[in-house]
């Protein structure tokens, strides 16, 4: 699954696209804070709503087995002291008990010490015996309430004490039926959902002007970028209405410029291969009209001439092969032909290829190796940019000088340092050596062979590798570069 994000008509919009089935689907960011906003509310609405209900259902309950306790333990004290149990034939208290049954709308039931029930309001169990596990807690002197939800009655059980209320003579059973709190319970759920759908009403109206306020600033920034786009390279923008937009406008100003930089430097970087390599074609061109246009050229001169013109053959040629060079290195890594090499070795080569060149100049090269080194890297194109560095640093060097190249490394990294004593960088021009075609001392630069390209076909190397080049240099005392790259190689 790959995701993109990007503003369409003002609003934020996520595109999601399934490589599997190569579909995709939009998403606005506006609807998804909609949805989120609405979810977020309702939410603790509907929880809120909930405890509400449970809280109420449970304290009506709670107060109705108050109440009808309270009326209950009056009418078994009447029942106790009237001797009822002992005497069921008492008109008054057979009354009270009826009309028990009725405000209950529910079933009294009498049982006496022998487990034989004397008054039933339903008159159907009357004379029948009753052992169930009220009556025979209550004969232990328990008073038992029992509820539970979904059920249609309570069950009150009650004890029944003698005159000397020493013992228990009886027990009374009341079931009352709890049809008034389920028609409560019912009006109280629909109350509770009108008000679920009003709030449900209002928080959709909040979200959807939250959520269109939420987009203003992208749509600020959807305007601001389609008017920088009908410039060449844009336009900065500045959105500041929260940390987020101004982040993205910070993060898209910094892009411009760094586009900006790459457009200046593709512009000053084709402006000097176009002058470069028409420099030497001027040459060879102005030597040619110098041949054709003398009759009769003595043959040291033609011979001057054509020597000439073959020098600079072969520097259009090297130009060409370095612009080549830094073609392949811009191109992707997995090209490189990595493989574990012994970086001793490697310098020690390096140094006797090039000694020639620093015995034409007196120069010294000195090889410090502090420890064996093996690492992954691209030999060959290693070996290169290590060449490009020695190479200059014999080449800006004065007579009867030294380079040294050290070696060493730790856990991770290994460095190789390049150090001379010659000529040195003004302060000024080292943050552009590494720049295609530059040369601080441009006569000197065409007087030593250079084409301005070997430094930065050694950074783009270097990077490859996934190391750091880095230079220390003062004018009239010389130059260090130290380059630091990974033992190992990760793709």
């Amino acid at each position: 699954m790959t995701r993109s994000t990007y503003i369409r008509n003002g609003a934020l919009v996520i595109f999601s696209k399934d490589k599997r089935s190569g579909g995709g689907r939009f998403k606005s960011l506006r609807l998804v804070w909609f949805v989120m906003l609405v979810v977020l509310g309702m939410v603790p609405v509907l929880i809120i709503n909930h405890i509400v209900y449970a809280m109420s259902t449970a304290n009506e309950v709670q107060s109705r087995i108050a109440r009808i306790q309270n009326q209950w333990m009056i009418v078994a004290n009447q029942v106790s002291k009237s001797g009822y149990v002992e005497n069921p034939q008492n008109e008054v208290i057979d009354a009270e008990l009826e009309q028990m049954a009725r405000l209950q709308d529910g079933r009294v039931i009498v049982v006496n010490k022998s487990f034989r029930t004397i008054k039933d309001t339903y008159g159907i169990d009357v004379g029948k015996y009753n052992i169930s596990e009220a009556v025979l807690q209550c004969f232990s002197g328990e008073t038992k309430v029992n509820y539970r939800q979904g059920e249609r009655y309570i069950d009150f059980a009650q004890p029944i004490y003698g005159a000397d209320n020493a013992e228990v003579v009886g027990v009374m059973l009341l079931s009352s039926a709890t049809s008034s709190l389920d028609e409560l319970a019912e009006r109280l759920n629909v109350r509770i959902h009108l008000l679920e759908m009003i709030a449900f009403v209002i928080i959709v109206i909040l979200s959807a002007v939250l959520s269109h306020w939420m987009v203003r600033p992208f749509r600020r920034i959807a305007a601001s970028l389609n008017h920088a786009t009908e410039n060449p390279l844009g336009e900065e923008i500045r959105i500041d209405n929260f940390v987020e937009t101004r982040r993205v406008s910070e993060a898209y100003n910094k892009t411009l410029k760094q586009l900006k930089r790459l457009d200046e430097s593709r512009q000053q970087f084709v402006s000097n291969v176009s002058h470069e390599l028409k420099t030497p074609i001027t040459s060879i061109r102005v030597l040619a009209d110098s041949l054709m246009g003398e009759k009769e050229v003595p043959v040291e001169l033609y011979r001057e001439f054509m020597s000439d013109i073959s020098e600079e053959i072969d520097r259009e040629s090297q130009i060409i092969e370095d612009l080549l060079t830094l073609v392949r290195l811009d191109k992707s890594s997995t090209e490189l032909n990595i493989a574990q090499t012994n970086i001793n070795e490697l310098l020690e080569g390096t140094l006797k290829r090039l000694r020639p060149i620093a015995m034409q100049k007196n120069v010294e090269l000195i090889l410090e190796s502090f420890r064996p080194v093996l690492a992954e890297v691209d030999k060959m194109k290693f070996t290169l940019a290590v060449s490009n560095l020695v190479e200059n640093a014999v080449k800006y060097n004065g007579r009867d000088g030294w380079v040294k190249v050290s070696l060493n490394a730790d856990h991770k990294f290994f460095y190789v340092k390049v150090a001379d004593n010659g000529i040195g960088i003004p302060e000024e021009a080292q943050e552009h050596v590494f720049e295609r075609f530059f040369r601080v001392d441009k006569a000197r630069a065409r007087e030593a062979g250079g084409t301005g390209l070997g430094l930065a076909i050694t950074k783009s190397i270097v990077y490859s590798h996934h190391g750091a080049i880095k230079l220390y240099s003062r004018e009239n005392e010389g130059t260090t570069f130290t380059v630091r790259v990974p033992l190992i190689y990760i793709a």
